[in-house]
């Protein structure tokens, strides 16, 4: 099993967590010479249980939301597309009547997503340090990295194993006790590529496309 990871020391975005809805419209190739419904857009697919939860560098690298490493997203604050699903648009007008601090409503298409650089890293740091305790190896704590290591994990071991800058550093790995560190580049693909959660949605996306095209399949979200 994939060990879990939990994003530590975000600063600038104390408080609540963030949730993500989400779904799969697919626009019907007939629907604007039928004139049936309101919009071509249908729901196809709701997201869970295919991605489950808080992914904090997704929703930064994908929508702008909880950006605060610095990514250029590719579909950040675009509001609901004007021609959202019925469905859709029913989700977002319920809950936004619930919970005025939903924000953040947002699409991509297929399209969109498969002209995306997965190489590509957020300008606001230079990295992510990585930390596994050998005696909970399920788990691995990720910090971003900007122009100073981060204070809490200097703190917590006490003796730091690097005496250079993060700039200075080449990515590598060190040993402190039980814990093991490690430094290196975090890009759009370990953020939303093969081996996280995204993979499927991407899957079912791009299954979607052959039969809609690239244009006519879009992911729409929205948070709170």
């Amino acid at each position: 099993m994939k060990p879990a990871v939990r994003t530590c020391g975000s600063p600038k975005l104390p408080g609540l967590g963030t949730d993500v809805y989400r779904w799969i419209e697919v626009r019907d190739p007939g629907g604007d010479e039928q004139g049936c419904a309101p919009t071509p857009w249908q729901r196809a697919v709701d997201l869970y249980p295919l991605h489950a939860g808080r992914d904090y560098a997704a929703f930064a690298c994908l929508f702008g939301v909880r950006n605060d490493a610095g990514w250029e997203p590719l579909a950040p604050a675009r509001g609901l597309p004007p021609d959202v699903s019925a469905e859709g648009a029913q989700t977002f007008a319920g809950l936004r009547h619930m919970d005025p601090a939903v924000h953040g409503a947002t699409w991509l298409t297929w399209a969109e997503r498969a002209r995306a650089d997965m190489d590509a890293a957020p300008a606001g740091s230079r990295g992510v340090l990585l930390l596994t305790d050998g005696r909970a190896p399920a788990t691995v704590e990720r910090h971003w990295v900007r122009e100073v290591w981060p204070r809490s994990v200097v703190h917590r071991l006490g003796a730091f194993p690097v005496l250079t800058s993060p700039a200075e550093t080449p990515y590598g790995a060190w040993t402190v006790g039980s814990t093991t560190l490690t430094f290196r580049r975090f890009t759009r693909r370990d953020a939303v590529g093969p081996g996280t959660e995204w993979e499927h949605v991407w899957a079912v996306m791009r299954a979607l496309a052959g039969r809609f095209g690239g244009d006519g399949v879009r992911l729409v979200v929205f948070f709170d």
